[in-house]
């Protein structure tokens, strides 16, 4: 048996940024054209008028401010409303592999490390380009990697559940190393018309290398233990697949298409679950509170962050314990957890112990215990 550990990762951050206020400016002109064209049934009691949303609204529902996005100006467009992304050749790498392979690239980077030190990569994500063939045999490719890879996805735990995965073949000895990347265009699977969630998503993609600890050759965190657990539920959706054409309505413009959540009933279920989950996670393995020195959750929704810091650390996390990215990236599904975790990990001292944690659609939740080395 190994021990495993994460020796680097990386983020890819798009170019284009979206404000709160771009958003709700282009979500307003739509509100008033459809008002607008709908005018006499909406007079008549047929319909309810579309609401305006505002920047206000947005922050104090979701804690975001902006969000990058692969492309803007489709979003930004009344008459568009989603992102306008070229259709590539099969001679072309993906979009969704460019992506990775620049985050693995500096993954690699910060672990010293080539892709000749790598075995394996794991593509998980929310949503996939393509059934197959797989995205991740494709940035294996492109970064020049032998040995093996598959796709995964549970959602916005994909990249926990990847790290467990991960975690356990270099434990067995199977392999020594792998990246799990997590390249996540949510803007393409967000219905940017709808009000309640509109504000919700950004993109970005995130790599983590995991190898055998005697292999690190810099700072690194010893996975000390990772937990998963799934429990169905229909409250976040996304009915979009194959099967579409196959059904008498496939082809329209059906709303259950892109993401759809009950957002009550998730924040009403989830949040005991996450909770519940961290806290058995830490106590059979020996870990108390006051152990951790940092939590990087899911970034979804402040709220729902501040609610679970304070329930695990059983108090008000202080500045930085549980730090927050999604009011700069909004929530990119899988990938948050490991931004936060990148972007606020290199300060830990020899021997503190940090927790990252996703959850989301299924109902899903990962969970990795780590132990900074310096």
């Amino acid at each position: 048996m190994y021990t495993p550990a994460i020796t680097g990762t990386g983020v890819f951050t798009p170019e284009h940024v979206i404000t709160n206020a771009e958003l709700v400016e282009a979500f307003n002109a739509y509100a008033d054209k459809m008002n607008a064209q709908n005018a006499d049934a909406i007079a008549a009691g047929e319909m309810e008028p579309m609401d305006h949303s505002s920047e206000e609204f947005i922050v104090k529902a979701s804690g975001i401010e902006r969000r990058f996005v692969m492309d803007k100006t489709g979003v930004l467009d009344p008459d568009v409303m989603h992102p306008l992304l070229r259709q590539r050749s099969d001679d072309e790498p993906g979009i969704m592999t460019e992506m990775a392979v620049d985050a693995a690239k500096k993954a690699l980077e910060q672990a010293g490390k080539t892709a000749a030190d790598v075995d394996a990569v794991i593509c998980a994500a929310s949503n996939l380009e393509r059934a197959y063939p797989a995205v991740a045999i494709e940035i294996q490719q492109a970064l020049g990697i032998e040995g093996f890879a598959f796709d995964m996805n549970v959602a916005c735990s994909s990249a926990t559940f990847g790290i467990q995965a991960a975690a356990d073949m270099v434990r067995s000895g199977s392999i020594r190393s792998a990246l799990v990347v997590n390249p996540e265009i949510c803007s393409a699977h967000l219905e940017w018309r709808d009000r309640d969630c509109h504000f919700i998503f950004g993109d970005v993609a995130t790599a983590t290398l995991i190898e055998r600890i005697e292999d690190a050759k810099g700072p690194h965190f010893e996975i000390l233990s990772t937990r998963c657990a799934t429990q169905f539920s229909n409250n976040i959706r996304n009915n979009n697949g194959f099967l579409r054409r196959s059904r008498p309505d496939g082809v329209k413009d059906r709303r259950d298409m892109q993401f759809m959540q009950n957002g009550r009933k998730v924040f009403k279920e989830v949040l005991p679950m996450v909770s519940q989950h961290i806290t058995e996670h830490m106590g059979d393995n020996g870990v108390v509170n006051t152990d951790l020195k940092r939590i990087w959750l899911h970034q979804a929704n402040k709220t729902m962050n501040d609610f679970i810091g304070k329930k695990v650390l059983g108090r008000t996390p202080e500045e930085g314990e549980q730090p927050n990215i999604l009011q700069d990236y909004a929530n990119t599904s899988s990938a948050g957890s490991i931004i936060a975790f990148s972007q606020n990990s290199d300060d830990l001292a020899e021997g503190d112990v940090g927790l990252i944690c996703s959850f989301g659609a299924g109902y899903s939740v990962g969970s990795v215990i780590l132990r900074r080395h310096a």
